[in-house]
């Protein structure tokens, strides 16, 4: 059995954080798809933060942790609830609308 240390979970999560920029750089048609990514840069962050608290011994990491899934979970929310409320007043959520939104204002 292969022991992991700290330095696979590093590597794990600059994978992921560059899986969720790559994400957000290039996905610019999808709302639900830009979302998506900036909850794995999320999830990439904290895989840092509980790597780095189980290594010094610390509980703040896992703390902060715990508190950016809480506010990760809120933004989703939030932004899934805005999404359906503009479906249904306009009928697509495609950024080209958006963007023409952002225009006007």
């Amino acid at each position: 059995m292969t022991d992991l240390s700290l330095h696979h979970f590093v590597i794990l999560s600059a994978m992921l954080f560059c899986i969720g920029i790559y994400g957000l750089i290039f996905n610019r048609k999808s709302i639900i798809g830009i979302l998506i990514a900036t909850e794995i840069m999320l999830l990439a962050a904290n895989i840092n933060f509980v790597a780095f608290s189980t290594e010094f011994n610390d509980i703040t990491g896992s703390l902060f942790a715990i508190f950016i899934l809480g506010v990760a979970a809120a933004e989703l929310g939030i932004g899934l609830a805005i999404l359906v409320i503009y479906f249904r007043s306009k009928g697509n959520i495609s950024i080209k609308e958006l963007n023409l939104i952002n225009d006007t204002i």
